[in-house]
């Protein structure tokens, strides 16, 4: 099975490898635990170790901050961006009486980025931002289905952002999120310990424990010999 190396230490142990190429998996979590560095890490690490092009896409931050927050790290960003190897694209508000239509014009100018850019890494950030247009648990199942499976028929190995309230069983805001990706991974912050659970991963064996992790000033780097114990996580 082919495999898309996530370059952050030791979070490839956990996932025997990285993940399958052209999944689709779920980074849930609260506010500060990480996930809008370890989304930037995987796409940059995908430019720079493994010279394959990512797409940032986000409907909250504007590019700027983004950038700002990847250029935070000792990340050369500039010489990704200018070898067109990382694109960071905001999108627009949606008219909630229009949402319809322009998910779809959304979903096809991300299609067609991705084909034009040649991607094989892509972030949404996040399915929360998107799913406050929708009005029902199953317009936002068959709406995030879509997209996933869009990105799945290019090849596109794609992580989408989840905000919890921080909970230690919480995977998604809506709770139906979890179940349309392929793979789900928790981050948890209990000050000073952040924490890291592989929950799911669809047609791959994957770690099934609990393990530390800190912030360098490079990334994220998981302590994959290490564990946390699970009832240390609850609030």
């Amino acid at each position: 099975m082919e495999r898309t190396a996530t370059g952050i230490p030791g979070l490839d142990a956990l996932l025997r490898g990285g993940f399958l190429t052209g999944s689709s998996i779920l980074i849930a979590g609260g506010s500060g635990c990480g996930k809008t560095i370890l989304s930037t890490q995987f796409i940059y690490n995908g430019a720079a170790q493994y010279h394959e092009p990512g797409i940032y896409i986000t409907l909250e931050e504007g590019t700027q901050n983004i950038w700002w927050n990847m250029r935070s790290f000792h990340w050369n960003i500039t010489k990704m961006q200018q070898e067109n190897l990382i694109k960071i694209y905001r999108v627009g508000m949606f008219n909630p009486k229009e949402f319809a239509t322009q998910f779809d014009q959304e979903i096809e100018k991300i299609r067609d980025m991705v084909s034009e850019m040649d991607a094989k890494r892509l972030v949404i950030d996040s399915t929360t931002a998107f799913a406050m247009f929708m009005t029902s648990e199953s317009e936002i199942r068959y709406n995030l289905f879509k997209l996933i499976n869009e990105m799945k028929k290019l090849n596109c190995t794609t992580l989408l952002l989840s905000e919890t309230m921080g909970g230690r069983d919480q995977f998604s805001r809506f709770g139906v999120e979890e179940f349309v990706v392929d793979g789900v991974i928790a981050l948890y912050f209990r000050p000073p310990v952040r924490a890291i659970l592989i929950r799911k991963m669809r047609g791959t064996d994957h770690d099934k424990y609990v393990h530390p992790f800190e912030i360098t000033p490079n990334g994220i780097e998981v302590n994959a010999t290490e564990q946390v114990l699970w009832e240390s996580l609850a609030k």
